[in-house]
């Protein structure tokens, strides 16, 4: 007779601390985290107020309605390009008059413009795509004090979920443009340069306008950041930094193009 292993009983099954394995779906639970109820008394029983409105299990079934809605409305959107800015940029500065001119470049050049719906730098991008006759969309997000989708966007949805609305942006953009802007506009702009750095997307034009706002910042990277070993070196292919509008648009819409020749 063959010698039975330790972590098995003689009939084969798996020996260990546990006498008994209780299965809730794909959930395991064993020993003290076998529960007293089951999910069909618990759907079936009477509601007991409202708090099961906040438990995380059904959080997850409002992110997926966030992932379907904006699979839903983008899906047959067409190539995009994202134009990325500050919500406080005034309609008298002239970073505002050049994203203007960014959302027109891109829809001539056949593309839609996402932005993240707001006022400023986002309100302009959206108000010159609008205005040249294309496709404006515009990912707004719940915050306190939130002004709400711009006036120009003619296609519009708000999110719950920072992380859902920044796939969007990157699923559905084939180029990003990065005017100045905050912590939400650098967010933005380190997610998009991770994921193309680490090769998470491929053919993602970024476009970083204003030289003199962006300089500091990639002095920092490519010197001490990049000095001591933290990254690799950005590969300038990867990136331009440019005060030209026109070239802003064409690089950002490049990948477009280049679909579209081929």
């Amino acid at each position: 007779m063959s010698e039975v292993p330790e972590h098995m009983h003689a009939d084969g099954t798996a020996a260990g601390p546990y006498e008994q394995t209780y299965h809730r779906g794909p959930i395991i639970m064993r020993g003290s985290m076998i529960p007293d109820d089951n999910t069909t008394a618990n759907l079936l029983q009477p509601d007991d107020g409202t708090g099961w409105l906040h438990m995380d299990p059904w959080r997850v079934l409002r992110i997926q309605a966030e992932f379907v809605d904006g699979f839903g409305a983008l899906a047959e959107l067409g190539p995009a390009v994202a134009v990325f800015g500050s919500a406080r940029t005034a309609q008298t500065e002239p970073a505002y008059a050049a994203a203007q001119r960014m959302g027109e470049g891109i829809v001539r050049a056949g593309a839609a413009v996402i932005t993240g719906g707001g006022p400023g730098i986002m309100e302009a991008a959206n108000k010159g795509a609008a205005l040249a006759g294309g496709k404006s969309v515009g990912l707004g997000i719940e915050l306190p004090h939130e002004q709400g989708i711009n006036a120009y966007v003619n296609l519009g949805m708000s999110f719950r979920y920072f992380f859902v609305r920044k796939l969007m942006f990157v699923k559905y953009s084939s180029g990003i443009i990065v005017c100045p802007g905050g912590f939400g506009t650098l967010d933005e702009m380190f997610e998009v340069l991770t994921l193309v750095q680490t090769h998470k997307v491929g053919n993602m034009p970024v476009v970083l306008y204003d030289a003199d706002y962006w300089r500091g910042l990639f002095d920092w990277l490519e010197g001490p950041v990049a000095g001591r070993g933290m990254i690799s070196g950005i590969d300038p292919r990867l990136v331009t930094i440019t005060d030209d509008v026109d070239e802003a648009v064409r690089v950002a819409t490049s990948a477009v193009t280049a679909g579209r020749k081929a």
